[in-house]
């Protein structure tokens, strides 16, 4: 062996294992077994980054695992002279392949545990040159382990995916098995084999709305994974500062796609849009640009489950699902416009419309709600609208009892602090026009992801401008105090003056946990310790009242 190649390779060789000696001991901490992960490392990257002003002043960088396009956590190690004299000849017929060899034979072995290996595994080289790069590519499979992770899946998806509630999977399972979807040496990356185990997961999930919410994150975040390192590349080139856009390749030619991997790719682009509905939205471009009509169809029609155009008597309207939008169209500004659209938008949810829409308005109407932290969105301004009419009141609660879905938002507006979760803008203007909604107003309040929206923390303000304080309004007040952020605001409108409204008070918190009970202090008072000077400063009449409070707030 060339003595530049003996050396470089010797250098390689101390720190990879020296970081696999680090790892392995840090993954033996982790007592638990995982049936759908063989292991952990399939990958090592050893490259030569030129320096920045001398070629030969640069560094070998190590990486045990597939780095993000920006980011840069190398292992780095300094080199001798003797990298000068290596060449793409030297690396290609000496280097490369002994360094293939003693990853294959550790890769092969047990010596740093059966779990420290997946059943694949990808070695890599690159060498900078002063104006060129060298790049080489070897992949090893470990057979026997890859058909004991195939039994761990088929098992798996007969007792944890196919069988019938209330079995279900752990997290840790379904972690592996999303990424698992879309790995071909599993599964068949075919929409009629996949999309029946992620509906059937789906299903059983229904029940518990925070692990439906991570289910549908994993796989969606798998697919987009699975759409950028694998089918994209094949058809684009990567460009822009993040390396986020795509650009056809100039040869790339309709006929040449994969028919089967277009139909998944178009799958993936839709299941995507659950989370990321932009991204939706471009994968389709992409793929209306591979000539498939059907991502073109998406595009403009929606999947074509609803009918896509309505022309009513006093509305007229489209609606696509897969780009989560509804166009709606007054023609005849009154009451009964409103209704028959009403009746629209319900029917369409009724029937999985995506609830997370966004709403496209044409009337000469432009009522808001008289709640500022709102959003001054179409679909705010259409429900401010159908709200100016008193006998529409029972149909806006009718669309929010269908609509009210936690853990979800509105796409009327960027992700931000005005996100709100469907059904917002029927039910908090209700609450503020009717006394006939604050059961509603309450169920609403019980349900929002206090942790992700926060549109709700000042309403208890614009409520008691409406309605004022009175005994019968507590157990809603304290709904709206509960549902606050975590640091939420104190109600600066909010006064007990009356023994019956304090009285009201402690009757709504019997229920309550302790922390509730002090959140709602808080919210009121400003904190546990206020309230005290209250109690010590108040006449008799009263002090009893308040000791009851403090009772329940202190546990």
């Amino acid at each position: 062996m060339n003595h530049a190649v003996e050396a470089f390779l010797n250098d390689v060789w101390a720190e990879v294992t020296a970081i696999y000696a680090k790892e392995s001991n840090r993954l033996n901490e982790f007592k638990k077994q995982r049936r759908l992960q063989a292991g952990v490392k399939d990958y090592l990257r050893v490259a030569w980054r030129k320096g920045k002003f001398t070629w030969a002043e640069g560094k070998i960088h190590i990486d045990d695992y597939k780095q993000s396009f920006w980011r840069d956590s190398s292992y780095k190690v300094k080199a001798g002279t003797y990298i000068t004299e290596l060449t793409d000849e030297l690396l290609t017929e000496e280097f490369f392949p002994a360094l293939c060899e003693r990853v294959e034979q550790l890769f092969r072995s047990e010596e740093l545990g059966e779990r420290f290996f997946d059943y694949k595994f990808e070695v890599v080289l690159e060498f900078e040159w002063e104006k060129s790069q060298l790049l080489l590519k070897q992949q090893f499979i470990n057979e026997p382990k890859l058909n004991q992770l195939k039994q761990a899946l088929e098992q798996f998806i007969e007792s944890k995916v196919l069988s019938d509630p209330p079995v279900l999977p752990s997290e840790d399972d379904s972690f592996f098995f999303a990424s698992h979807l879309v790995n071909a040496d599993l599964m068949k990356q075919k929409v009629a084999e996949i999309e029946p185990l992620l509906q059937r997961l789906s299903d059983k999930l229904k029940g518990n709305p925070k692990r439906k919410k991570e289910w549908i994150s994993r796989y969606t975040y798998t697919f987009k994974r699975w759409g950028e390192d694998h089918f994209l590349p094949q058809h684009f080139n990567q460009v822009g500062y993040y390396g986020n856009e795509w650009v056809l390749k100039e040869e790339a030619n309709h006929t040449s796609v994969d028919a089967e991997q277009l139909e998944f790719f178009l799958y993936a682009a839709v299941q995507i849009g659950f989370t990321e509905p932009d991204t939706r939205l471009k994968y389709l471009g992409l793929a209306a640009q591979l000539g498939s009509k059907q991502a073109a169809d998406y595009l403009k029609i929606g999947s074509g489950k609803f009918v896509s155009t309505y022309r009513g008597e006093k509305v007229e309207a489209r609606n696509n699902d897969v780009t989560k939008t509804i166009d709606i169209r007054i023609l005849s500004e009154e009451e009964a416009a409103y209704g028959e659209a009403l009746d629209y938008i319900i029917d369409l949810l009724r029937h999985d419309f995506p609830k997370e829409y966004n709403l496209k308005l044409k009337s000469s109407q432009k009522h808001l709600l008289p709640y500022k932290k709102l959003a001054k969105s179409k679909l705010h301004r259409f429900f401010a609208n159908a709200l100016s009419y008193p006998a529409l009141f029972p149909k806006v609660a009718q669309y929010a009892d269908t609509a009210m879905e936690e853990f979800a938002w509105y796409s009327d507006v960027e992700p931000s602090e005005k996100s709100v979760m469907p059904g917002t803008y029927a039910v908090l203007g209700l609450g503020l026009f009717s006394e006939d909604y604050f059961p509603l107003v309450s169920r609403y309040m019980g349900m929002v992801d206090t942790e992700h929206q926060s549109v709700q923390d000042g309403y208890p303000q614009a409520f008691i401008e409406a309605h004022g304080v009175k005994k019968a309004h507590m157990p809603v007040i304290v709904s709206m105090l509960l549902a606050g952020i975590d640091e939420g605001t104190k109600v600066r409108n909010l006064t007990l003056d009356h023994p019956e409204v304090i009285e009201g008070l402690i009757e709504a918190l019997q229920d309550k946990d302790n922390y509730q009970c002090e959140m709602v202090v808080c919210r009121i008072f400003g904190s546990v310790q206020k309230l005290e000077g209250v109690a010590r400063k108040a006449e008799p009449s009263l002090k009893q009242k308040w000791e009851q409070l403090l009772t329940l707030a202190r546990g």
